[in-house]
């Protein structure tokens, strides 16, 4: 006999640009920085702007797939797919670290040895001073404003915790594509100013496969997060405590056998409970606890949108310890 609950979605509806206003606010910056940054290579010369360019439009293009993620993430369940497709999304985050890797890694340090083995003449750096500076601004606005929600949902934790707890690449990924964004825009300032001061414009090829190296230090970073979401990760220690918590609490349940979760989406949770039932407990009244516990667990943690229950006794089980910390009232590991 087991017990399960599906529920749909049912969080209320907020405004589509205010819930993703760090997708949009990085794609409006990085396109308006891409177009500038290109007019600046093309009147300069400067391979470490062009690079710049390429990172920025290749960051436009991440925005793009994110927010397509997203909406394909939020279908409905149907047959094909009974769980929904919340983990589509961790998807097309993998594609972004790849294409920050194969196109904006490759194509920096690319540029970068070209223009160390055949340097171009120096041109005026002015523009290229302008268009840095525009584009400080505009990736330091969209960099503060994925601090200021990233800082708003991961609490007391510290920023790495948060990241590799994290289950929203969406949030992680801008913020840290605007951090190798503003490294980036201060090593290619470096690399225009170097180059006209020592009157050797292979130091900005130079800067160009630094760049580089920073894009593809941040993507093999987020490829190795998203491959965690894809696989599928756990929800957070909190969830799986308030769940064995509230099973333990129930009279009719003589022993917690194991609670495992996995994340359907940044906000879904699917869980599956074993657990050893008194026995005495009828099967009508055991259908009617497993009930009585899933809307409970439902009440508690509204990510729960799939719980399922499976009455087994203990020794037949395969038992697993309670997070750190907890204390149960009745026995819940094995000798």
């Amino acid at each position: 006999m087991t017990g399960a609950k599906e529920q749909s979605d049912a969080r209320p509806p907020k405004g589509h640009f205010r819930q993703n206003i760090v997708l949009y606010g990085a794609l409006i910056a990085n396109l308006g920085i891409a177009i500038a940054k290109f007019v600046a290579s093309a009147i300069t010369g400067s391979s470490s702007m062009l690079t710049e360019g390429v990172h920025s439009l290749v960051d436009s293009g991440n925005q793009v797939l994110l927010l397509y993620g997203q909406a394909k993430a939020k279908r409905p369940p149907d047959a094909a797919h009974p769980f929904g497709y919340g983990r589509e999304l961790y998807f097309w985050a993998f594609v972004v670290a790849i294409l920050i890797f194969a196109v904006g890694a490759g194509v920096s340090i690319y540029e970068g040895v070209v223009h160390i083995a055949e340097p171009e003449p120096l041109r005026s750096p002015t523009i290229n001073y302008v268009v840095l500076g525009i584009a400080v601004i505009l990736e330091g606005t969209s960099w503060a404003i994925a601090v200021r929600e990233f800082n708003a949902k991961r609490g007391a934790s510290s920023w790495w915790q948060s990241v590799r707890a994290s289950k929203d690449p969406a949030g992680f990924i801008v913020l840290f594509e605007d951090s190798a964004a503003l490294l980036g825009l201060m090593i290619a300032g470096l690399g225009i100013w170097a180059s006209h001061h020592f009157g050797d414009p292979r130091i900005d090829g130079v800067a160009s496969v630094l760049i580089g190296a920073i894009l593809a230090g941040v993507a093999m970073l987020l490829a190795r997060e998203a491959k965690g979401l894809l696989i599928g990760e756990s929800a957070d220690v909190e969830i799986v405590g308030t769940v064995w918590r509230l099973l333990d609490q129930r009279p009719e349940i003589s022993a917690v056998n194991h609670v495992r979760t996995i994340h359907t989406a940044p906000d879904a949770v699917f869980v599956a409970i074993s657990a050893d039932f008194r026995d005495d407990i009828t099967l009508g009244k055991a259908e009617s606890v497993i009930e009585e516990i899933e809307t409970g667990l439902k009440a508690a943690i509204p990510a729960l949108t799939s719980i399922y229950i499976r009455p087994e006794k203990r020794e037949n089980a395969t038992v697993q310890r309670p997070p750190p910390g907890f204390r149960v009232r009745r026995l819940a590991t094995s000798d």
